[in-house]
C-alpha cells in the first residue's frame, strides 16, 4: 500500500436488522463476545490507519453514536435520516468529504469477521490497477440472492449482475458481490450524482456507480476474499450465532 495516498473508511450502519428479532435496538449494536458488531469493524478500519472513520448511523443513531464516542472517540457520525439505500447513504457524507482527494473504503456494519489481511489485499490491488473502484468479492457454493460478479478476460470487472437480471450462464457464476468497495473518492462522488431512484424499491443502490464508470470506460477491478463466511452481512439469528462460533474468542485481523 502507499501510504501517502489518503484512505477514508465510511461505515454503513443505518439499518433495522428486522430479522433481528430485536426491534429496539439497531443491527450494528447487536453483541459478539460482549461487544457490538460495530466495534469490531471500527476497531478494523483503524488497523487500516485511516486518516477519518465515518460512520452512518440511522435507526436508533443516538445508541450507536453514544456507543461510538464512548469506543472510538475520533471516529465521526453522519446521520442517514431516511433509508433510501446504499447509494443515500454514501450522498449523506458527500459534505463532510468535500475536498478529499484520496481512497474511500465503504464497509458494512454487520460484517464483523471481515480481516485486516483481506482488506489491505483489496488496497493493493485498487493502487496497482489504477482503478476508480474495487469490489470485494468472494466464491460461494450457493450464490442464490448475490449479485453475480462477471470479469473480463483482463480479470478487471465487465459487470454485476443481479440474480433476477442473470441469464442461466450467469447465475451459473459462483463469485458474488460482498458490497464491500474502494473508491477513488472524487470519482465517487461524481458517479454518485449521475445515479437515481428509478426501482421497484425507490432507493439508490451504490452499485449503480459502476453503471456510470463503465460509461466512462473508467476501470473496475475485483479482490477474491479467501472464505465466503469473512464477508458474509449478519442479518438473521442463525448467522449471528454462526458468527460467534466462528470468532469463539477474539477476533484476529491479521
Amino acid at each position: 500500500m502507499n501510504p501517502a495516498t489518503e484512505l477514508t473508511v465510511l461505515i454503513l450502519a443505518a439499518g433495522k436488522g428486522i430479522r433481528m428479532k430485536d426491534p429496539g435496538r439497531a443491527k450494528v449494536m447487536v453483541e459478539l463476545h460482549e461487544k457490538p458488531m460495530i466495534h469490531y469493524v471500527v476497531d478494523l478500519a483503524y488497523s487500516l490507519r485511516a486518516s477519518r472513520v465515518i460512520v452512518i448511523v440511522g435507526y436508533q443513531r443516538e445508541s450507536v453514536m453514544a456507543y461510538i464516542r464512548q469506543s472510538h472517540p475520533d471516529a465521526e457520525a453522519v446521520v442517514q435520516v431516511e433509508q433510501l439505500g446504499t447509494g443515500h447513504a454514501v450522498m449523506q457524507a458527500a459534505e463532510t468529504l468535500k475536498g478529499t482527494k484520496g481512497d474511500i473504503l465503504v464497509l458494512s456494519g454487520d460484517v464483523p469477521l471481515l480481516r485486516k489481511k483481506t482488506l489491505e489485499s483489496l488496497i493493493r490491488q485498487h493502487r496497482l490497477s489504477k482503478a476508480m473502484a474495487t469490489v470485494l468479492t468472494a466464491e460461494h457454493d450457493d450464490p442464490t440472492g448475490y449479485g453475480r460478479v462477471i470479469r473480463n478476460h483482463d480479470g478487471s470487472v465487465e459487470k454485476i449482475v443481479e440474480e433476477s437480471d442473470a441469464d442461466p450462464g450467469e447465475r451459473a457464476v459462483r463469485e458474488i458481490n460482498s458490497g464491500i468497495y474502494l473508491f477513488h473518492t472524487p470519482a465517487l462522488f461524481d458517479g454518485l450524482k449521475h445515479i437515481s431512484p428509478h426501482n421497484a424499491q425507490n432507493e439508490y443502490y451504490l452499485t449503480d456507480v459502476f453503471e456510470y464508470f463503465w460509461r466512462q470506460h473508467m476501470v473496475v477491478s475485483a479482490v477474491k476474499a479467501s472464505k465466503f463466511a469473512e464477508i458474509q452481512g449478519i442479518n438473521t439469528i442463525e448467522q449471528l450465532e454462526a458468527a460467534r462460533a466462528a470468532m469463539s474468542g477474539p477476533v484476529r485481523r491479521s
